[in-house]
């Protein structure tokens, strides 16, 4: 089954299988099975097809892939435009909702480690 450009697993549960699409996480997913009445243990090889048309149509309602990756980077190319703080902390790759950066943040900032004991090298006994 595909929606949107995006092939959904057939063997996953589609509460699960859903959240391969971009835009769809476990609550949108589960709340559209809810809606459309199909249990969301269901595998998507199980659909009939009546019931996978209309779960391709409710799903597609909804900003997915492209058209939301888009906007996204469109709003933070506004935000770097504009000079606002949130937009000059994408530019740097730093953490931009106020978390602490002198010790967390390792993998935004690559994993750097400037301690004086960091990296040093045993000494060698001669």
């Amino acid at each position: 089954m595909r929606i949107a450009g995006i092939t959904v697993p057939e063997e996953k549960r589609l509460e699960i299988a859903l959240t391969a699409i971009y835009g769809v996480g476990r609550p949108r997913a589960e709340a559209t099975l809810r809606s459309l009445g199909i249990e969301a243990g269901t595998r998507a090889k199980d659909l009939s097809a009546k019931e996978e048309s209309a779960l391709r149509e409710a799903i597609e309602k909804f900003m997915l892939e492209g058209e939301l990756r888009r906007e996204i980077s469109g709003n933070i190319r506004r935000l770097r435009d504009i000079k606002a703080h949130r937009g000059n902390r994408h530019a740097k790759h730093l953490p931009v909702r106020g978390q602490r950066t002198k010790t967390n943040s390792r993998t935004v900032r690559g994993n750097v480690r400037k301690t004086m004991t960091s990296g040093r090298r045993k000494l060698e006994k001669t």
